[in-house]
């Protein structure tokens, strides 16, 4: 019996350590953001192919001389971009799949690390974005029947779909500016999944401090032999205190697992103690034995 407790007392206290160190994020909020991003991307998308296309000559104006619709396909990658050759869409388009899978399984895996949150968010974009495009790569050419003339096969062939155009922003601009100073220069369109790719990837490189921060808990502290005499950097305090942590809580648990089995103990001795005094009683009055 002592030994029962004292089992179900240690599972219990592991459960605990397991739910405070280990304890990751559920990834379901996260993929539900790509969802939605998906049926924002896709709704868009066929709006423009559907009414803007046919009814509006494939342009509306939503700031004058400066942002607009102007419905475009694209057979190549975001902004425009194109993958030449034979095979260059095929090629892009098994790209494309490859990177949706391995992007939702390292989003899956961050959430049960406890990964930041932000770099959850980040990621669950650039999923939505990726997933998004690669639907209009896969079947848009089939649905739609978009494809580019002469491809073995309008599956894995379909044009990308983009209509955000600033044309405002086109034009010449000075010589010093780099990349695009001295010539006239016009502003890619892109849609709405390239905007969610370019947003995420733009967040996790801005707050990748914090984002990855994370994985300082995670990750064991190693110190080079050469490195022994010089300064602490902030981040290896950073990395002491997250220890320090980690060593107070453990050491809490500790500490009321053996009060929990002192106190098992004590019950324990206490009830040998009573059945002892008992059995002696019994001993020496039999009648109240028989009464027993």
């Amino acid at each position: 019996m002592l030994v029962d407790k004292y089992i179900i007392v240690l599972v219990n206290k592991i459960s605990r350590m397991s739910d405070i160190a280990l304890k990751g994020k559920s990834p379901y909020k996260f993929l539900f953001l790509t969802f939605i991003l998906i049926l924002l991307d896709q709704a868009i998308k066929l709006w423009m192919y559907y009414d803007v296309l046919p009814n509006h000559y494939g342009e509306i104006d939503l700031i004058p001389d400066f942002f607009k619709l102007h419905y475009v396909e694209n057979k190549g990658m975001a902004f425009g971009m194109e993958l030449g050759g034979e095979y260059g869409k095929l090629i892009l388009t098994t790209f494309r799949l490859g990177a949706m899978v391995g992007i939702c399984w390292y989003l899956v895996h961050l959430a049960q690390r406890n990964a930041h949150s932000g770099l959850l968010w980040s990621i669950a974009a650039v999923l939505g974005g990726a997933i998004g495009n690669v639907i209009d790569s896969t079947f848009y050419g089939v649905f739609l029947n978009n494809a580019p003339m002469g491809v073995s096969t309008p599956w894995f062939h379909g044009q990308v779909i983009d209509m955000f155009y600033a044309i405002g922003l086109d034009g010449q601009y000075p010589d010093w500016i780099p990349f695009i100073g001295g010539d006239y220069n016009t502003t890619p369109i892109f849609n709405f999944a390239d905007a969610c790719i370019f947003c995420g990837v733009v967040s996790i490189l801005i707050f990748q401090q914090k984002f990855f921060e994370f994985d300082n808990v995670q990750k064991p502290i190693t110190i080079e032999a050469e490195n022994t005499n010089d300064d602490i950097s902030s981040n290896d305090a950073t990395l002491g205190e997250n220890f320090e942590e980690t060593l107070e809580a453990e050491e809490k648990l500790n500490d009321e697992i053996n009060e929990d089995v002192t106190e098992i103990v004590a019950e324990d001795q206490q009830f040998r103690l009573t059945k002892e005094t008992l059995k002696n009683i019994s001993e020496v009055n039999p009648d109240l034995k028989t009464k027993n």
